[in-house]
């Protein structure tokens, strides 16, 4: 449900390993390319292609009634919606797995999903769409379930597995959601650069926009009591260390943590790109939000905020605003120009 860049990607690879057969919900503008191209789904050592006729691509939800498992890779911000859509036609006994940013899917999806099964996840890698239909993934990562082994989930996770998806489980999941929130809250920096994520944790005053948006969620979430998982064995306050050391060495160690395509940028940049609403609410509005129920002040995150907000309001896409600009806009609260 919501079948565009990670609900093709990981669709695409369920249905080419064979370990699922798998039904596409998504947008028109996605259905006329995968009709006339097939899907393609690239990215360290995959490269597979599903003819147009092994695709079955609809827009209508619909076309899930018979799921038993149904992916949910919609924006948070239409997540309300594709909820109420699904609860029109899933059967009780489906599972509602949420593969989506920021930390309060699961919630609305229960809301509105009372019959069903809702399960969190956390999707740990990127994944770009090129012209063809061609998706691609830009950063390696594991998809993190809120389940434990041995239980009534293993048939799905064990599906994920056998289409050559890392899938790790935890459980509690929230530690793990709130990391990727925070490592997230770079994704605005991406938006408003355009810069390629390696170029843009190679650029020392982009990593101090990075550095001082993460200094302030850990502040937050500190004063509010809420743990955070290891980033790839990492916690969150030595990454920060990291990012704040001379570029060579935070390329040695960027290299050895995680593999980056070159031209991986950030979904918020997408979405800019495309005139869409961003998510940028869920992530560093979340911050926002949390620190105002803890008394405490995020300026720099609602700053942020409300520079992606003047660029989707402006309706160009991505501003490109390069690191001294953003920087400077970042700091002082001046309009970016």
């Amino acid at each position: 449900m919501g079948a565009g860049s990670i609900g093709c990607f990981v669709g695409g690879c369920l249905e080419a390993e064979r370990a699922a057969a798998v039904t596409f919900v998504g947008r028109p503008s996605l259905a006329g390319p995968i009709a006339a191209h097939g899907l393609t789904l690239r990215g360290f050592g995959r490269e597979q292609h599903l003819a147009p006729a092994e695709v079955q691509f609809e827009t209508e939800v619909g076309a899930l009634e018979a799921s038993q498992v149904v992916l949910c890779c919609v924006k948070s911000g239409a997540t309300a919606a594709a909820a109420k859509a699904l609860a029109e036609v899933l059967r009780p006994e489906a599972v509602v797995v949420s593969l989506q940013n920021g930390i309060r899917n699961a919630e609305i999806l229960r809301r509105h999903l009372p019959r069903q099964r809702v399960v969190s996840a956390v999707v740990g890698f990127n994944v770009v769409i090129h012209e063809g239909a061609v998706f691609q993934q830009t950063t390696t990562g594991p998809l993190v379930v809120e389940a434990e082994e041995g239980s009534r989930d293993d048939p799905w996770i064990a599906a994920l597995r056998s289409a050559g998806l890392q899938v790790e489980l935890a459980k509690p999941i929230a530690p793990e959601q709130w990391t990727k929130l925070v490592v997230n809250l770079n994704n605005a920096i991406s938006a408003l650069s355009g810069a390629p994520t390696p170029a843009m944790l190679l650029s020392p005053k982009y990593r101090r926009a990075m550095t001082l948006l993460l200094d302030e969620a850990l502040a937050v979430l500190h004063a509010a009591g809420i743990e955070t998982a290891k980033f790839r064995g990492v916690p969150l306050r030595l990454m920060s260390r990291i990012l704040k050391l001379p570029t060579p060495i935070v390329r040695l160690v960027l290299r050895a943590q995680l593999e980056v395509d070159p031209e991986s940028r950030a979904s918020m940049y997408q979405d800019l790109e495309r005139g869409r609403k961003t998510e940028v609410d869920v992530l560093n509005g979340e911050i926002v939000r949390l620190a105002g129920a803890c008394g405490v002040e995020a300026p720099l995150n609602r700053r942020i905020v409300e520079l992606v907000r003047e660029a989707e309001d402006g309706g160009k896409g991505c501003p490109h605003l390069d690191a001294d600009v953003l920087l400077a806009a970042l700091l002082s609260g001046e309009p970016s120009g």
